[in-house]
């Protein structure tokens, strides 16, 4: 892998026609295409199809029907574990599978193998990378705490770490301020805002329902509708009132400002009718 692969020319991401089905249709006819230089947020409902999109990428889950390409290389006619080194993957449903006696920098360090444990001896560089990788999360005080006695905000910055040791071209972050409180998830996103200015540094794609986490920095919007997609392009384009209401399945208000996207209830909200039978 590298930019003799014709990566620089090659889209980053290019789905044509993926379809995936589970006994019903998961993913539906999506096409997509990222380009470097762009930054991508995914937003659909709980249950459109998000997730399931970034393991398609990552090559965990594999389609029903369709081509998948990611950084150049077409998927069936490519090493998957090769290719998986220039990728990424950041998402709150990893702090489960990390053992919590670790400490923060054997975390980090993990990633390098993309295992959860640290079963070889790294490099010195590698060493090097990881506590310069704390000290811009602001966990370098930490490199030694058991993982299990962070708080959530410092795990998912400590799996954002792991995520970027390999300094990986790619970089899928799933649902990364789940669970976060309004501090920690907005420390979370100044440090994912920092990343999407950084020159040199990974393509983006970031899945989320919250509209509030669409940080400056962030360039287009693919929107999913039960497994279909509904839109996708720049962010000002994308980002509506219909289009992202009819995302959502409620209505909504979009406005930007400062950088940040925000979306408020158009109208009043519905409520049910009579009372609730308590038994």
């Amino acid at each position: 892998m590298g930019e003799d692969s014709g990566m620089l020319s090659s889209p980053v991401v290019r789905l044509d026609g993926v379809n995936l089905n589970w006994g019903r249709d998961i993913l539906k006819e999506v096409t997509w295409e990222v380009r470097r230089g762009q930054h991508w947020v995914v937003m659909g409902r709980n249950g459109a199809g998000k997730t399931l999109l970034l393991e398609v990428l990552a090559g965990y889950i594999w389609p029903n029907q369709g081509q998948v390409s990611v950084l150049g290389e077409r998927y069936g006619a490519v090493d998957l574990r090769s290719l998986r080194r220039e990728l990424g993957w950041v998402s709150a449903a990893l702090r489960d599978k990390i053992p919590g006696r670790d400490p923060v920098l054997k975390v980090v360090l993990s990633g390098l193998y993309a295992t959860f444990g640290l079963y070889e001896t790294p490099p010195p560089e590698a060493v090097s990378r990881a506590k310069a990788l704390l000290t811009s999360m602001g966990l370098d005080p930490l490199a030694e705490q058991p993982f299990a006695q962070l708080s959530q905000g410092q795990q998912q910055r400590a799996l954002l770490a792991r995520g970027l040791i390999r300094r990986p071209a790619l970089l899928l972050l799933d649902e990364p301020c789940a669970g976060l409180d309004l501090a920690g998830a907005e420390k979370y996103l100044s440090l994912i805002r920092r990343l999407a200015r950084t020159p040199h540094g990974p393509t983006l794609i970031m899945v989320t329902h919250r509209v509030s986490e669409i940080v400056a920095g962030f360039t287009h919007a693919l929107l999913l509708s039960q497994g279909r997609v509904l839109a996708s392009g720049a962010l000002d384009k994308v980002m509506t009132d219909p289009l992202l209401s009819q995302t959502l399945e409620t209505p909504v208000r979009v406005s930007h400002e400062d950088g940040r996207w925000t979306a408020a209830p158009d109208g009043p909200a519905d409520e049910a009718s009579g009372i609730i039978d308590w038994g």
